[in-house]
């Protein structure tokens, strides 16, 4: 059954852009595999699944090898299970991570060339991202939201 469930996982992460664990299990279900959240959780790490970007600027689960259109790369889950809250403040949005995880994530979201971010600075445990407006800097905050599942 394992083997079957991790098929189809493939399968439907190649043919929707699937985005979290909640949409992932609600397409098993369309196909009559019925799943737990733990269930796919340890799916997703044993497939070693990623968030990359998709066309649109959000994000989708992708295999480690799958091409990227876009040529930016992929979060894997060192990075994106570093963060520990993101949150806008005016025209910035702060994302904070443990120690000694904010420079390689900085890195990873500078590498994505997001539309509204304009400069970043990292330290520690600390990213610093600058938007041009609040409601940019919301929206910017929201959609990390999702990519780091927080």
């Amino acid at each position: 059954m394992k083997n079957i469930r991790q098929k189809k996982i493939l399968e439907l992460i190649e043919k929707y852009e699937i985005d979290t664990q909640e949409t992932l299990i609600e397409r098993l279900m369309e196909v009559g595999i019925a799943v737990t959240q733990t269930t796919v959780s340890r799916d997703i790490k044993q497939l070693k699944l990623v968030k990359g970007l998709t066309g649109r600027g959000t994000y989708k689960y992708v295999q480690p090898t799958a091409k990227n259109d876009t040529q930016v790369p992929v979060l894997n889950s060192a990075l994106t299970d570093s963060v520990k809250n993101i949150e806008a403040a005016g025209n910035i949005v702060v994302i904070k991570t443990y120690p000694g995880m904010a420079n390689a994530l900085a890195v990873c979201v500078d590498s994505l060339e997001h539309e509204n971010i304009i400069g970043s600075v990292a330290g520690d445990d600390t990213i610093l991202l600058v938007s041009k407006t609040d409601e940019n800097a919301v929206s910017l905050a929201e959609n990390l939201k999702k990519v780091f599942g927080e």
